[in-house]
């Protein structure tokens, strides 16, 4: 891992209104690392994923500051740079998988369309590169699972194909919203283990958006804490778990049912204190 910044943020979010959610907040995620960002509801967590992707407009807001990716300054980049990074070089995994699979497109169609937005070349080429990503994620590449449409595969299936999707390019930085929020307990820590396998096999940088301090602890290199729209401590996860320094922090680790006693707990024991209250 190096300590060159693979994204550098620093970055004021507002709304239509007046309405400011980011004032100034600054990080970076460095290639190959996985950084958590914790913020309660409505911190202007997702709000920042959606400026680095630069689709904030849409949601009726506005970034100021600067988003770097790469060298690449984001906030001023063309509209042709973005699409050429959006999923290419950016991957975006949300925690409602169902409201972002088309339910009558059959699975195999909409990776397809994931495709040919990046890729030229023979259909035998994107089945390939497809049926690999599929089992990547530990589904069939077969073409029966496939054919089917979002309807008839479960939720967890689902944000796997997300997933499967959101690799299929092996984009430098994948970007996960919340991504087990829609999850039962088991499910979870088997999403997180699947990401972690990931970040190791394909070297790719994680920016993971949680409010659940459980799951950062086991899963992230260094964690930034979001708090009055500015992130108030960015430091290694056993640091800001085990010696935090701002006030905003010290409350939210001693809100904990059982503090984690660093980052080597295995992610599936550590997301099930919440629900066993084991050490």
């Amino acid at each position: 891992m190096t300590s060159q910044p693979l994204l550098q943020i620093r970055l004021a979010i507002d709304y239509a209104g007046g309405a400011r959610v980011l004032d100034d907040a600054e990080f970076d995620v460095r290639p190959g690392e996985i950084v958590g960002l914790v913020g309660s509801s409505g911190s202007g967590k997702s709000s920042l994923a959606l400026a680095v992707l630069r689709l904030l407009d849409a949601k009726g807001g506005r970034a100021d500051g600067g988003i770097w990716f790469d060298g690449v300054d984001l906030i001023r980049a063309s509209e042709r740079e973005m699409r050429d990074l959006r999923g290419r070089r950016i991957a975006f995994v949300p925690q409602t998988p169902m409201s972002f699979l088309n339910p009558v497109m059959r699975i195999d169609a909409q990776f397809y369309e994931a495709w040919k937005a990046h890729k030229r070349g023979p259909r035998t080429e994107m089945e390939r590169a497809v049926r690999e990503a599929v089992e990547q994620v530990g589904l069939p590449g077969d073409g029966d699972f496939l054919h089917r449409y979002p309807g008839e595969i479960s939720v967890g299936q689902a944000q796997r194909i997300l997933i499967a999707m959101a690799i299929l390019h092996k984009p430098a930085l994948l970007i996960a919203d919340e991504p087990t929020s829609s999850l039962d307990v088991i499910s979870q820590a088997e999403v997180l283990r699947l990401l972690e396998r990931l970040n190791q096999e394909l070297g790719m940088a994680i920016l993971y958006i949680s409010h659940d301090l459980l799951s950062i602890a086991g899963f992230c290199n260094r964690v930034a804490i979001l708090s009055g729209g500015r992130i108030v401590e960015f430091a290694d996860t056993d640091l800001v778990f085990h010696a935090p320094n701002h006030p905003y922090t010290q409350k939210l680790i001693g809100a904990l049912p059982a503090l984690p006693r660093s980052r080597v707990v295995p992610v599936r024991r550590a997301m099930l204190t919440t629900v066993e209250g084991v050490a």
